[in-house]
């Protein structure tokens, strides 16, 4: 070791051995304390950290059993449950080294030892101590990333009648491990829901994995999800995990599952079915432990029964569905919504608080929200940094649609996209999501009418 690193505690009764081991690890260690009296242990303990504690098995006169070493090592680990302890015995037999493992050491040394055996088991250790540390601290940064990450969502907004039963459902199937659907328009917050149900099940300490699946090509589905082997294809350079390994003990979130092609569904069905996966290139099959949860935007119920979803898949992945109502099912909630958004985006641009007049909250309250939340959201951000009073009028929203009345629809200063955006939402309105009967009324196709939703984000 070229430089100093670590602290070491070394307890044994044999005060040369003491002295012996002090005078040859100073050398190495940063820190060598020793300790004659086991009863001291807990106290050192409290007032330093050590990387490695190297235990004597016995302490009694004429004792061979190592019975006081394992109870010193169970206390130390009680009271330091990281700590790498090292066991050192005159006495020392394969049982005993088994028994030493098994119980938490993480190696055995007989005495009289071999300085540069000792020093090669230490510096073992030392190793295993810092990937110790790593682990810990990339567990603790990741944690706290994702309540960062989710902060500004951190709780659901509502009090209206269709978002209490949204809660009411989460609550009940969030402590299972039940496959969940999440069925909604763009904007309604699926992957709130599904964050929800991570943060409120038994999983919650594990990892959540969200995948788009409508930006997955079909040639690199299988790859992302089920990961590869080193040489499967041209740019496989290395053994790669796919989002089911990933996400092994957690929560996989697949967002946007109606855009998945019928090969691909057949492939997803039989990992869900046999629950094992195998990576590109491989021939293991490795098992896989995740809770799933799903998501779209698609009627997937009419693209059942027009062949285009397998019904087989759909009864895997939605053992529960939560419907999440559009903005404009849920009017009531628009106050809490903007006061919600104002704090967010007033401190993160660093104005005062805003607040709404009557006659602007009117104004929101009548706009039917084709974007839904997301839509509230931005417009919330955009007056925040554009108006300049601290309380807002009608004219600090700008919408590029207003619906009306009952006898058609107003256009203000639109392009014809926004027009056309309008019609197909309020057609899908009309029939109540059935792509197929609004495809026909719009003298479109079903697949026409899909690429117009995806270019307007319905």
């Amino acid at each position: 070791m070229n430089k100093k690193i670590g602290k070491i505690f070394i307890i044994d009764d044999d005060e040369d051995i003491l002295l012996a081991a002090r005078l040859f690890l100073k050398k190495h260690f940063l820190l060598v304390n020793t300790e004659k009296n086991p009863q001291a242990i807990p106290t050192q303990l409290k007032n330093e950290s050590y990387d490695v504690i190297l235990l004597d098995m016995n302490f009694a006169l004429g004792e061979s059993s190592g019975k006081e070493g394992f109870h010193w090592l169970g206390r130390i680990l009680e009271i330091a449950p990281s700590a790498v302890v090292v066991l050192t015995t005159a006495y020392g037999d394969v049982q005993m080294a088994v028994r030493a493992i098994k119980e938490g050491a993480m190696d055995f040394v007989l005495k009289p030892w071999q300085n540069e055996k000792l020093l090669a088991t230490l510096s073992a250790a030392m190793n295993l101590r810092k990937s110790k540390t790593e682990v810990a601290n990339l567990k603790s940064q990741q944690k706290q990333l994702s309540a960062d990450l989710d902060q500004n969502f951190r709780d659901f907004i509502g009090q209206s009648d269709a978002i209490k039963q949204v809660f009411r459902t989460i609550e009940k199937v969030a402590q299972t491990d039940a496959n969940v659907l999440i069925l909604g328009e763009n904007g309604t917050g699926k992957e709130l829901v599904a964050r929800e149900l991570h943060r409120q099940s038994l999983r919650a300490n594990e990892v959540f994995i969200s995948v788009d699946m409508g930006a997955i090509t079909d040639t690199l589905f299988e790859s992302e999800l089920f990961g590869h082997v080193k040489g499967a294809f041209t740019d496989a350079k290395d053994d790669r995990a796919g989002r089911f390994e990933i996400a092994a003990g957690g929560t996989l979130f697949l967002d946007e599952i109606g855009n998945l092609p019928l090969p691909s569904q057949a492939k997803l069905l039989t990992i869900l079915q046999n629950r094992k996966v195998t990576r590109v290139g491989s021939n293991t099959a490795c098992p896989i432990d995740v809770r799933l949860i799903c998501a779209t935007n698609q009627p997937i119920h009419d693209l059942v029964a027009e062949n285009e979803f397998r019904q087989d898949l759909l009864y895997r992945i939605n053992t529960v569905e939560v419907k999440l109502p559009p903005l404009s099912d849920r009017i009531v909630d628009i106050p809490l919504l903007t006061d919600y958004f104002f704090q967010i985006y007033c401190k993160k641009y660093n104005k005062p608080l805003k607040r709404l007049t009557p006659a602007a909250l009117k104004k929101l309250e009548k706009y039917q929200w084709p974007g839904n939340i997301r839509e509230l959201q931005h417009a919330i951000e955009r007056a925040v940094i554009m108006s300049e009073t601290q309380i807002l009028q009608p004219h600090d929203f700008l919408f590029y649609a207003t619906e009306s009345k009952e006898d058609g629809l107003v256009f203000d200063d639109m392009n014809l996209d926004e027009v056309e955006k309008i019609v197909i939402q309020k057609v899908i309105t009309k029939h109540e999501g059935n792509i197929s009967k609004a495809a026909r009324e719009l003298g479109l196709t079903r697949t026409s009418l899909y690429r117009r939703l995806e270019k307007y984000g319905l």
